[in-house]
């Protein structure tokens, strides 16, 4: 895996091009070394400048980047893995195509020649965030993988150029680039916990989206969509169940491809679990590195079904056990790796995890994205429960509701108070905002919304939620589970779940793989009818459930779902305290001017006595002060 960086001029190409300062290019791609810590490399034209940090996973004597072809006219930097490039390669080859190394970012470079860009996006499969340079069209070309596995992030300057970074932190370093808050960005993150779309919390710095490619012409941008993914209605096919077995371990398989020791990340939950079983079905088990952590805080451990996965594989198992002061300890450290905020505190564990893994192995593979294309999280079992709270007379539902904040306040996790005024907060609101609203942290414009009333005021609801329930309403489609499985890929799969992941293993040099994401895999689930995936009552995933039945313990694949958390709930009574009392202070909330200082004490006072539990608005809230601290935000003018 790498971190690419890239400068191009509005007049790139060109004599008259403004020369890009050798200075800059350097420094941005600095910035990356922890995506690559194993060679670093340049290309500076007429007008551009492009960067690479690499982290070798295959060809480890070539490949090295900034690539180009033999005339030296076409140079691609490139973040990823193209799991098909051998094929690739010997069709370019049959086409007259010679090849100087074995790595895939050389089909990139003839791909693109042979093909132009957009044929080229649809044959590659794999995971991808690439720049091409074809100096003899002054054209940059920038583009990111299908399910938006790997970052990409640009600004348009001032004077016309695009600048674009794997990371915003790249960014940061550029002198046109400013580290001021995007306000549009700072509302989102308070009630999604993440930024969606193409926001970023940097003013002037977008995302480009997943599936989606930029071109950059003499001063010009234009965007592309070239694949989203396919959700239909129709029948369940024959043998629905052997043709999922076979592309899924198809999709493993792809994925052992290394140079470089490889592992499997084990949680003891059936994603993870089947991934682990695929892989010692393709290797010899006793050979396969199986990776898990455990917390001493029992509600929130796994280990011992992870334990009994590995006994089960037989694969070579390795386990560490951390405390919550351990967890805390690196809590700064990881945020000030963090280009941006982020309020899903599993950032943390699967930072360990990674940093446990790393120590063996430089690429792991991972369960990332079944619950959202198999239907596996409770909230879509959930929605049948919310659309017939909705026919309830208003005066019953706000007694309900009342009732809920009246439980007592547990920290333990998935407690059955949290659960409920989970389901309480959103239950009501339109189908496209429901489960952002259920897996995000403040609702825009409730009692609770801790945002500068000032701010609210250029962000209304609808606006903060209207990317999520565009995405909602894409899909032609009459099922609701089909659109909201569509729904939370683009979103909390997208810019929460792929992005804790990429920035956690990266920040170790680890390579993270998701079979789950495999293209042919998720064309064939997104065709199969809901009924594949949930089954009602409340069996999610079903159709991995009956192909793993044969390969695992039956206690893995009957278990409920129960996720990566950590005790954030006590530790902001506890270890967190002190923390919270300087980052979320009155004055110093008040004298920055994002966050309403008011509603923010009242939060904090109502967790700490136990009347409610504002664990998730608080720790974002944390999260975002901490960030704003490492990177020297200051207050609103």
């Amino acid at each position: 895996m790498c971190g690419i960086t890239g400068i191009v001029h509005p007049y790139a190409g060109t004599p008259d091009a403004e020369p890009v300062p050798r200075e800059v290019i350097q420094a941005m791609t600095a910035a990356l070394t922890h995506r690559g810590p194993d060679a670093e490399g340049y290309h500076r034209d007429s007008g551009v400048s492009l960067g690479h940090r690499r982290l070798k996973i295959i060809d480890l004597v070539g490949g090295a980047q900034p690539m180009s072809n033999h005339e030296g006219t076409v140079w691609v930097t490139y973040n990823g893995e193209i799991y098909n490039h051998r094929e690739l390669r010997s069709e370019l080859e049959s086409r007259g195509r010679t090849f100087r190394s074995v790595c895939d970012t050389e089909v990139l470079v003839h791909g693109y020649l042979e093909w132009g860009i957009a044929k080229l996006l649809d044959r590659i499969d794999g995971m991808f965030a690439f720049g091409i340079w074809d100096s003899a069209k002054r054209r940059l070309l920038l583009a990111r993988d299908r399910m938006g596995q790997k970052p990409l992030f640009y600004s348009l300057l001032r004077g016309g150029g695009l600048v674009f970074a794997s990371e915003v932190k790249a960014l940061l370093v550029h002198p046109d680039i400013q580290p001021a808050i995007d306000e549009e960005g700072l509302a989102a993150y308070l009630t999604f916990e993440y930024l969606p779309g193409e926001l970023s919390m940097v003013r002037g710095v977008r995302k480009l989206l997943p599936g989606a490619w930029l071109s950059f012409e003499r001063g010009n941008a234009e965007q592309s969509s070239y694949w989203r993914i396919p959700i239909k209605d129709a029948p369940s096919p024959e043998n629905a169940v052997q043709r999922f077995t076979e592309l899924f371990d198809g999709a493993v398989e792809r994925r052992l491809m290394a140079d470089v020791p490889l592992g499997v990340f084990l949680s003891g939950g059936i994603d993870s679990s089947a991934v682990a079983a695929s892989v010692v079905r393709q290797r010899t088990a006793a050979n396969v590195k199986t990776f898990s952590i455990g917390f001493q805080e029992k509600s929130y451990d796994e280990s011992s079904m992870a334990r009994l996965v590995a006994r089960h594989l037989g694969t070579e198992h390795h386990e560490r056990v951390f405390t919550a002061e351990a967890m805390k300890d690196v809590l700064p450290e990881v945020v000030l790796g963090l280009d941006e905020p982020f309020g899903d505190a599993s950032l943390l564990p699967t930072y360990l995890l990674s940093a446990f893994a790393r120590e063996q192995v430089t690429v792991a593979l991972g369960g990332d994205g079944s619950d959202e294309l198999l239907l596996g999280y409770p909230t879509f079992f959930a929605d049948s429960f919310a659309r017939a709270f909705t026919r309830l007379p208003r005066r019953l539902r706000r007694g309900m509701g009342r009732l809920g904040q009246a439980l007592p306040v547990s920290t333990k996790n998935l407690s059955f108070d949290f659960k409920v005024n989970a389901f309480l907060r959103a239950a009501d609101a339109p189908p496209s905002w429901r489960h952002p609203l259920w897996l995000g942290s403040a609702i825009p414009g409730s009692p609770d919304d801790p945002l500068h009333r000032d701010l609210r005021t250029n962000s209304p609801v609808e606006s903060v939620l209207s990317f999520a329930a565009a995405e909602y309403d894409a899909p032609d489609t009459q099922s609701a589970l089909q659109r909201l499985s569509y729904q939370y890929c683009r979103t909390y799969l997208a810019e929460d779940i792929l992005h804790k992941v990429d920035r956690a293993s990266m920040a170790v040099s680890l390579e993270a793989r998701s079979p789950f994401l495999d293209r042919s895999l998720v064309e064939f689930v997104a065709a199969l009818p809901a009924s594949q995936k949930l089954q009602f009552p409340g069996r999610g995933k079903a159709i991995l459930k009956t192909a793993m039945r044969d390969r695992l313990p039956n206690e893995v694949i009957d278990r409920s779902k129960k996720g990566f958390g950590i005790p954030v709930a006590a530790w902001l009574k506890g270890p967190l305290e002190e923390m919270v009392n300087d980052l979320l202070s009155e004055p110093r909330t008040k004298a920055a001017g994002y966050l309403d200082s008011a509603c923010v004490q009242r939060l904090i006072q109502e967790h700490r006595t136990g009347k409610r539990n504002h664990r998730k608005i608080l720790w974002t809230l944390l999260n975002f002060e901490l960030w704003r601290e490492a990177r020297g935000i200051s207050g609103r003018a």
